[in-house]
């Protein structure tokens, strides 16, 4: 979820991103390519250098024995179009592009312990993921006293005081009376690691995933701190499992992913949190558990990594490539014409849009790149402030309180239009918050499809109609005429493009709506005309996940004076039954019975209600050429996911 106000950085951000649009092509969506070529290629590769000790019978024989040619060592570029300022894994919080540039090189060196593939999670440097079921994971009671640290009722964490309420162990919810203990849940989960090592020959051991855990606590160490806050305890159990123990009362429906990736102890446990910030060993030259190892750093031009002698797969012939390269370029359009003219074989997204699109085509046709092409983690949609701020409530009818009127906007927008127009058509309509391809998307879910007919029936049916043959409906109670202002961020072209569609839609069902193009630090600002309530319609993004959000529209999310205007929930749309589905889904362990029934119980009941209006997911767009075992996936955040399978096409 994408919380808000404190990461209004990261909204401004994402209302930022440029999508094409193929109605209206930019100037920059067709450029004139001329292949970027660098004063000086990539140095010379210095073999790296192992000590081993290595015992072998030798026959001699009569006569000189033939030496084979050596095969030229596998190599592959990658072109990517920003550089990582460091490697530490808590390094400075990164969003966008940098961060996915930064996630790509980190994939080559670290080991992934899981992977977050098609809205589900996988195993990977664990053994396996831990369940209930398996026993790995589970519920023990404990007893809970008075200034103990617990997660309350509403799920904050607190020191259990008189008046507390909390979750008792059979899910009674209970208030502490300052004196009797509380028998309460306690989650402990066990991660068995694989038996990795460091790139200097050392193994990695639970040891190292603990004290990357207390590097991750240090108050010294800048990132999200809820995990570390909900734990009770993180240990090493024997050399290569781990536990972990979160405070009483927190039942994290993503118990599996509380592990910490190891850091070397061996190498950095003599520096302060403060130190490895920067220091070398950190940033630039980190020992690897993964397929390769850092072998130079040019600044601003390239990374070359070489295979990782201790990668612990290497029996099974992985890493398949012998060295890999990361290279700097200016722009998009220079990082396509390094890959038409074969200077590098993969685009990563970070350096691609959908502006790049019609050249790889192109490019596709000639034989010369392979498009990939994924939905991506942000979506669009139209919101209705269904429950203004009462200052604002007073200036304007009540549009949207009626879920008809929401209904009719819906089925009065042409979005499989709006879809080709800026995505090319690659994205799919979307009807929920999350894609029709999600495993939780449920099969029986109301839509509104673009049917103009039937909206304006349904407007009628509500008691808007023309009164006097202007083509404007009027309200029923004020007789006022339908017109109601659209805000988007002035610099959002994207947005503003679809504005101007949903203004031309909503114009045939007799509604007039004017579009306002704001500044992005006004539009966004905790108390103003969005999340202050004080707009009629908005068009802005959100992030998703592999879970469901449902949490964006609670009752509890509604920004107001009591919560400091710090709620998500701008439409101001409450529903009992939807949010004790969502509570219910939000407390169950992911992948569980209970959490799928109740996540698809509150999609069903969002789409009825229709509180803002789904449009489309951005695209992901990344390029290859002759590269084998390349995916690009909706939910990883990095394509650079199994760069240790990945191999060059034999021609």
């Amino acid at each position: 979820m994408l919380v808000r106000p404190s990461t209004l950085a990261t909204i401004t951000l994402l209302s930022g991103f440029l999508v094409a649009c193929r109605s209206q092509p930019p100037a920059e969506m067709t450029p004139a390519v001329t292949p970027f070529v660098t004063e000086a290629s990539p140095p010379a590769v210095a073999p790296v250098e192992v000590t081993r000790v290595v015992e072998q019978a030798v026959a001699v024989t009569a006569g000189p024995t033939p030496t084979a040619t050596p095969e030229p060592p596998k190599e592959l570029t990658v072109c990517m179009t920003h550089e990582p300022e460091s490697l530490y894994r808590y390094g400075d919080p990164l969003f966008g592009a940098a961060e996915i540039a930064t996630q790509a090189v980190q994939h080559a060196v670290y080991e992934s312990l899981y992977t977050t593939l098609s809205y589900s999670y996988q195993a990977q440097g664990l053994v396996k993921l831990p369940t209930l079921e398996d026993g790995d994971a589970e519920l023990q009671r404990v007893t809970a006293v008075a200034g103990d640290r617990v997660v309350s009722a509403a799920g904050h964490v607190a020191r259990l005081v008189e008046g507390l309420r909390v979750f008792d162990a059979v899910g009674q919810e209970v208030a502490f009376d300052g004196r009797t203990p509380v028998e309460m849940t306690q989650m402990v989960v066990r991660f068995q690691l694989r038996p990795m090592a460091w790139s200097d020959g050392v193994p990695v051991t639970a040891a190292d995933s603990v004290y990357s855990f207390s590097l991750a606590a240090d108050a010294d160490t800048p990132g999200n701190k809820q995990a570390i806050e909900r734990t009770a305890a993180y240990v090493a159990l024997d050399d290569w499992t781990t536990e972990w123990r979160g405070l009483p009362g927190w039942r994290d429906p993503t118990y599996f992913t509380n592990v910490w990736s190891p850091l070397p102890r061996h190498q950095l446990g003599g520096r302060t949190a403060i130190e490895l910030l920067t220091a070398a060993e950190t940033t630039r030259q980190p020992l690897s558990n993964g397929p390769f190892v850092i072998a130079e750093w040019v600044a601003g031009d390239h990374i070359r990594l070489e295979r990782n002698p201790y990668y612990y797969r290497a029996a099974e012939g992985l890493p398949r490539l012998d060295r890999l390269f990361f290279r700097f370029l200016p722009n998009a359009e220079q990082v396509v014409a390094q890959l038409l003219a074969g200077a590098c074989q993969v685009a990563t997204q970070d350096g691609l849009g959908l502006a790049q699109a019609p050249l790889l085509w192109e490019g596709q046709q000639d034989g010369l790149v392979s498009p990939a092409f994924a939905s991506g983690l942000v979506f669009e949609h139209l919101d209705f402030n269904i429950a203004p701020v009462e200052e604002y409530a007073a200036t304007r009818p009540a549009w949207f309180a009626d879920e008809r009127v929401r209904q009719a906007f819906a089925l009065c927008l042409n979005r499989q239009a709006i879809v080709e127009a800026v995505t090319y058509g690659l994205a799919p309509v979307l009807d929920v918050y999350l894609p029709p391809e999600h495993p939780l998307y449920p099969a029986d879910l109301t839509t509104w499809p673009y049917d103009p007919a039937r909206a304006n029936e349904l407007l009628e049916a509500a008691g808007y109609r023309d009164n006097n043959g202007d083509g404007l409906r009027a309200d029923p109670a004020t007789n006022a005429p339908f017109q109601v202002w659209l805000g988007v961020n002035q610099d959002s072209p994207l947005r503003q493009q679809v504005a101007e569609m949903v203004r031309q839609d909503l114009r045939a069902c007799g509604i007039e709506v004017e579009v306002r193009a704001l500044p992005a630090e006004e539009w966004f600002d905790p108390r103003g005309p969005l999340f202050g309530r004080r707009f009629d319609l908005a068009l802005f993004p959100w992030l998703i996940g592999s879970s469901p959000d449902c949490g964006l529209y609670l009752t509890s999310a509604i920004p107001s004076p009591a919560n400091g205007w710090e709620g998500n929930n701008e439409t101001g749309w409450s529903n009992a039954e939807y949010d004790a589905a969502c509570q219910a889904a939000l407390a169950a362990p992911v992948g569980s019975a209970e959490y799928a029934a109740q996540h698809r119980a509150a999609l069903r009941l969002f789409a009825d209600n229709l509180p803002v209006i789904p449009l489309f997911l951005h695209v992901k767009v990344a390029a290859v050429t002759a590269v084998r075992h390349f995916h690009l996936d909706p939910t990883q955040p990095s394509e650079l996911y199994n760069v240790y399978e990945w191999d060059l096409e034999e021609e």
